[in-house]
């Protein structure tokens, strides 16, 4: 029996990341309804875990539960997104207050090369995956160099609703804010690398807000996203 409930708990984690993913990566898009039994079949695995994993996302938020009608891909109104960037701008900046004390030498080297790399020009949708990806890396360091558990997994949930929002956002508005953004992650770099607790908390609000802005401007108008 042991085994048998150690079997299934490995399914339901498969399942899980297999689907949070899919969600994450744009496999899946907002507002797409899933179908529990072609999900089953596509993965190899019974309904059970297919059921529970999505019950699991539900609770983080990333799925809705629609009674009689399905369940599908969450989308965030404009209101979600305000309050998300409120909440993870309270999570960062205390991050970053506690990240200039202890911040090592290595994730100080770690963000002077995403620095570089994100400087980079972008010109495919291969490059632009790797500046997103280097970006996420960037903001993770920080919010790790606080050495707070809880605080970290609190941020890794809400970057999830970051990244459903950003699925919405129209596709030339990010080319705009690039030379913003990169002046922006420098100036929280420089103020972490003189462990400057009070610059690198404003640098980081005026990032997260200015990046608030941009995104809720760019929101895509086909996808009616309420107040």
């Amino acid at each position: 029996m042991e085994l048998i409930k150690l079997e299934r708990q490995r399914a339901v984690d498969a399942v899980y990341e297999a689907l949070r993913e899919g969600i994450l990566n744009s496999l899946f898009q907002p507002g797409e309804r899933l179908h529990v039994d072609v999900l089953s079949t596509k993965l190899g695995v019974s309904l059970t875990p297919v059921r529970n994993a999505i019950q699991q996302l539900a609770s983080e938020g990333l799925v809705e539960i629609r009674p009689r009608s399905g369940t599908f891909v969450a989308s965030l109104s404009v209101r979600d997104v305000e309050e998300t960037f409120e909440i993870r701008c309270a999570l960062e900046t205390l991050a970053a207050e506690k990240a200039a004390r202890l911040i090592s030498p290595e994730q100080l080297e770690h963000l002077n090369r995403l620095l570089a790399s994100l400087s980079h020009p972008i010109n495919s949708p291969q490059e632009r995956k790797r500046h997103e990806k280097d970006n996420t890396e960037l903001h993770q360091i920080i919010v790790s160099a606080s050495n707070n558990r809880r605080l970290m997994e609190m941020y890794e949930s809400l970057n999830a609703h970051l990244r459903i929002a950003r699925i919405h956002a129209s596709e030339d508005s990010w080319r705009k804010r690039l030379g913003e953004e990169h002046a922006e992650h420098r100036q929280i770099v420089e103020a972490l690398e003189a462990r400057d607790s009070e610059q690198a908390a404003a640098s980081l609000r005026k990032h997260i807000y200015r990046a608030k802005d941009s995104l809720i401007a760019s929101l895509k108008p086909t996808d009616h996203m309420g107040q």
